[in-house]
């Protein structure tokens, strides 16, 4: 069976297509078609989605209840008869323990990550780190545990919030070319001081999820920021895109009805 997945963030809205019936037990997926879109192209979707042949969808959606309806129109004229499921934070899902103090708060998308990188490294205890609009940082026990975590403005965030805010500072989100921390111009102190924060978040994470589980930790590292971290992180960590996707993925694996 032909399935449909979709990540609805705050800026874009990723989107995958695979065969269920062809998946090898454990592997990663192998996605047939996958693509992203920003919320003002949404419309294009209906182009993209023409013509397959899937009769159930599953959503992690973060970007709010109008993003919300407007897939839902999208999917509806698509396939009129299509299963529409929205992905939602619970207790216990495909292996996954979730352990906020109210389940149902933890935001999907961070839940899906989460699931998708256990999935991915089993047996291993993890720091999860989704760098997007907010930068997440979840910590995994090897036995499944989520165990909380952090959250952050992303770095283009930070690095807008300066300039904007403070008199004569220049737009420097995109800058992201520094060579120095101690940095001698304005521009590379507040990308700089962005990326610092960003990797010192991850870093202490790492650290405390060591000395709490007494082994190594792997640091799995997502999301559309993450190519800016990666040369200032020094420790090893794998680079995982679409970490959304393979976490919704894995639950339509774990589903008995599916």
């Amino acid at each position: 069976m032909t399935q449909l997945f979709i990540d609805a963030g705050n800026t874009r809205v990723k989107w995958a297509v695979i065969s269920l019936d062809t998946v090898v037990a454990g592997a990663a997926p192998v996605w047939q078609q996958i693509a992203s879109v920003s919320h003002a192209e949404l419309d294009s979707l209906k182009t993209s989605w023409q013509g397959m042949e899937f009769k159930h969808v599953l959503i992690s959606n973060v970007a709010g209840a109008a993003i919300k309806d407007k897939l839902t129109v999208l999917l509806e004229d698509v396939q009129p008869c299509v299963a529409i499921d929205w992905f939602a934070s619970q207790e216990n899902i495909a292996g996954l323990h979730n352990a906020y103090r109210n389940p149902a708060q933890l935001g999907c998308d961070r839940l899906a990550s989460m699931i998708g990188a256990h999935y991915l490294f089993p047996q291993q205890s993890l720091v999860v780190a989704t760098c997007g609009t907010a930068t997440t940082v979840d910590a995994v026990t090897a036995a499944g545990l989520f165990k909380g975590g952090m959250i952050l403005p992303g770095l283009k965030l930070m690095a807008e919030s300066l300039a904007r805010n403070t008199a004569q500072l220049p737009q420097v989100a995109e800058s992201t070319d520094i060579a120095r921390v101690f940095a001698d111009n304005t521009d590379h102190a507040i990308i700089s001081g962005c990326i610092s924060a960003q990797v010192g978040a991850i870093l202490r994470a790492v650290d405390a999820l060591e000395k709490q589980e007494s082994q190594s930790i792997k640091c799995v590292i997502s999301g559309g920021a993450a190519p800016y971290l990666l040369s200032h992180l020094g420790i090893p960590y794998q680079h995982v895109d679409n970490l959304v996707l393979t976490g919704l993925f894995v639950v339509a694996q774990s589903s008995p009805d599916r």
